[in-house]
């Protein structure tokens, strides 16, 4: 059983759902990664999403778009990305990390050769968002044999047909696109995200966790009594990008902690654990 698997069941045992931020590597600054990702652990992350800079995020608003652009412009590549979780693998060997980004750069290094060097630093899923489910078996296929869980994007326009195929490749979690748009768009819809979930578990047999539009502990809590885990990244990054570089980690932390109690303390929905 992976770390992200492990995570899950001992949430599940703890009667607890679970958080996952997201921040993008090398945003603002190279030096700053691997201290963002020890303050989102001690502010309570179960599993962290970092991104992969890359120069047209086509699924990302503004913000995400920013942090890209930031990262870029400190020369952060896809290896670079791995030298940090590597890093960070060094004195953390529970938490999970799952690379999120686009197919781009993982071609130019080669899905093989991307796999193993996954592996290798310490990654435990990846997320790639312009890989569509009918095209990845292959994909996905690589990152199995090194014992990385291939994670997939499903949203409210997902037909039945494309939930069964990422039901069949997907494993650790599914990543639920709660809005019609870019992150950090738009108001998120509960009541419309619970009426499809279900649906989902019982075609992927997979936790599920619900992204983009929670931008507060309210929503956050509202999320997590539907949902597997709780995604929150937009956010984040503005949080980062408001902050002066000597307080980031401090106002990340008080942010994201500020959600992991508004999660905890939220009664689960009728007929959920």
């Amino acid at each position: 059983m992976g770390r992200i698997s492990q995570a899950f069941a001992r949430l599940q045992g703890e009667g607890r759902k679970a958080l996952i931020p997201f921040i993008t590597a090398g945003d603002p600054d190279p030096a700053l990664t691997v201290a963002l990702l020890r303050t989102l652990v001690h502010a309570g992350a179960d599993v962290i999403e970092l991104g992969v800079p890359f120069s047209d995020p086509m699924a990302d608003g503004p913000t995400i778009q920013r942090a890209s652009e930031r990262a870029l412009a400190k020369g952060v590549s896809l290896r670079q990305v791995l030298s940090l979780v590597a890093t960070f693998r060094a004195e953390d060997r529970t938490t999970p990390i799952v690379l999120m980004g686009y197919a781009n750069p993982i071609e130019a290094m080669g899905v093989e050769v991307f796999a193993a060097a996954a592996a290798a630093a310490g990654v435990d899923g990846v997320l790639v968002v312009d890989y569509p489910p009918e095209e990845s078996a292959t994909f996905a296929g690589a990152l199995q044999r090194q014992a990385i869980d291939p994670i997939f994007l499903l949203a409210p326009t997902s037909s039945d047909a494309r939930i069964a195929q990422v039901g069949a490749l997907a494993s650790g979690y599914i990543y639920y696109v709660s809005l019609k748009g870019v992150t950090g768009s738009a108001t998120l819809d509960v009541a419309a995200v619970a009426a499809r979930i279900p649906e989902i578990r019982a075609r992927a047999g997979v936790p599920v966790g619900v992204g983009f539009g929670i931008r507060d502990a309210a929503t956050a809590a509202a999320v997590a009594r539907i949902a597997d885990a709780v995604v929150v990244g937009s956010r984040l990054i503005e949080e980062i990008e408001q902050s002066a570089a000597t307080a980031a980690c401090d106002n990340v932390f008080n942010l994201l902690h500020g959600i992991r109690q508004a999660i905890d303390a939220a009664a689960p929905a009728a007929g959920e654990g």
